[in-house]
């Protein structure tokens, strides 16, 4: 039986102290980067979509409330709240002011949706990302390929969509970019285009995105290299139902709790082998670990650990490591043998945020550059107070804390929770001694 423990949501602190291993089972809430371009999609589709599994984290529930200014209707079943049924605008929309779009880095999705409802999108600059540059050249050059025209000013962008339909657009991308890929399959669906899409990313969560356009009746015809995008011979209507897919870096993130304590666990509601890269590293590691069509397990304490060195680089290759399985891996190599090395070249602003917090825990790590780091382990991490300065960093410090002697405080979980709905409490379900800061 899965336990849940009483959430910590509201809370910017935690404190961590380390106890016996993890053990049991958990199950993961909805991917948000996942959730993210699927709501897009469904505002984009103009049609009622009913997306269950919907992640409560912040980012999510921001982008639900954005759509909402954009006229696009928002219901929440009192019975199950992790749907929303999202009901496309009606008449005329004037294009909307959105200020508040500049706190959210994904608020670039909401562009193909506003194509479609009024002709033009006006919006700030993303939010600041603390691990790196949005890279909206690229989104940029996507629209203009359609034939929209792009305006730039030093506090926002504006998109204006063509005054002459294409039929199809050919286009291949620079660099196998997700925001991109997905912006040019929504521009696509915006406009009743036929697309052809060159160098695509195909992450789960983009492979997500195509699922849900060929269940609204798109066709979609997927190879390694190029996608290929068709709408439907006539209109269709009636309304589509869409899941959000579990979130594949909590079940990673679980996953490396579980070896880093030698507990044993299961982990379910995730693709297993969306989580293949991090089942893959705990057995190159001597920690026994499976996917499973729907779930992961982890057997730490049947663990012969092989002193082999860990060599993660993160990777846009369709065979690659997602970048943000990266902060998790580096913290669970603090107390496996050997020499590891870890890279991330695409979110450059990450080591910068995480390493300085590891090192507050004690932590020995040479930074090669600044996207390349070195560590040798086992070591000893003390208990200190430390800062979540972006998602992920914010995940590893809690891992980090499970293995550190005395105690730790981890600050900032503002950050944490704009991906997680409530990983302390996921964490918490499997045994782990996280307790609200007092007051």
């Amino acid at each position: 039986m899965t336990c849940v423990p009483a959430p910590l949501t509201g809370l910017d602190a935690v404190t961590v102290r380390p106890g016996p291993p993890l053990a049991g089972t958990v199950r993961v809430d909805g991917s948000r980067n996942a959730a993210l371009p699927l709501l897009a999609t469904a505002a984009a589709l103009r049609r009622t979509v009913h997306l269950s599994n919907v992640p409560a984290s912040t980012d999510v529930q921001g982008l639900l409330t954005l759509l909402q200014s954009c006229g696009v209707r928002i219901a929440r079943p009192v019975t199950d709240p992790a749907t929303a049924i999202i009901l496309p605008a009606t008449g005329t929309i004037p294009v909307p002011e959105l200020p508040d779009a500049g706190r959210l880095p994904a608020s670039y999705y909401l562009v193909p949706a506003l194509l479609a409802a009024c002709g033009q999108a006006v919006l700030p600059w993303p939010g600041s990302c603390p691990v790196g540059d949005r890279g909206m050249d690229v989104h940029f050059a996507v629209y203009r390929v359609f034939g929209d025209t792009v305006a730039l000013t030093g506090t926002r962008y504006t998109v204006t969509a063509a005054t002459a339909a294409r039929a199809a657009v050919s286009l291949t991308l620079p660099f196998r970019s997700r925001g991109a890929t997905v912006a040019a399959l929504l521009r696509a669906v915006a406009g009743g285009v036929r697309l052809t899409l060159g160098n695509p990313n195909l992450c789960p969560e983009v492979l997500a995105v195509l699922d849900a356009l060929s269940t609204a009746g798109w066709a979609v015809e997927i190879g390694e290299d190029r996608v290929l995008l068709e709408p439907a011979a006539h209109r269709l209507d009636g309304a589509v139902a869409l899941t959000v897919p579990g979130d594949k870096i909590e079940a990673g993130t679980l996953a490396c709790a579980l070896a880093a304590t030698g507990g044993a666990g299961r982990i379910e509601g995730v693709h297993g082998p969306d989580v293949t890269a991090v089942v893959e590293a705990l057995t190159w590691l001597g920690v026994p670990a499976t996917a499973e069509p729907d779930a992961v397990t982890v057997r730490a304490e049947a663990a012969q650990l092989t002193g082999r060195p860990l060599r993660i680089a993160a990777s846009l290759a369709p065979d690659g490591i997602d970048a943000d399985f990266e902060p998790g891996l580096l913290a669970l190599a603090l107390g496996m043998p050997g020499t590891h090395l870890f890279a991330d070249a695409i979110n450059p602003g990450r080591h910068h945020n995480l390493l300085p917090q590891l090192t507050l825990l004690g932590a020995r790590i040479d930074a090669l550059s600044p996207t390349q780091c070195r560590l040798t382990g086992p070591q000893r991490l003390t208990g200190a107070t430390v800062r979540t300065t972006d998602i992920r960093t914010g995940s590893a410090l809690l891992l980090a804390a499970l293995t550190a002697h005395g105690t730790t405080t981890v600050t900032g979980l503002e950050q944490l929770r704009r991906g997680y709905a409530d990983l302390p409490a996921k964490l918490r379900a499997l045994g782990a001694d996280i307790a609200e800061v007092s007051r």
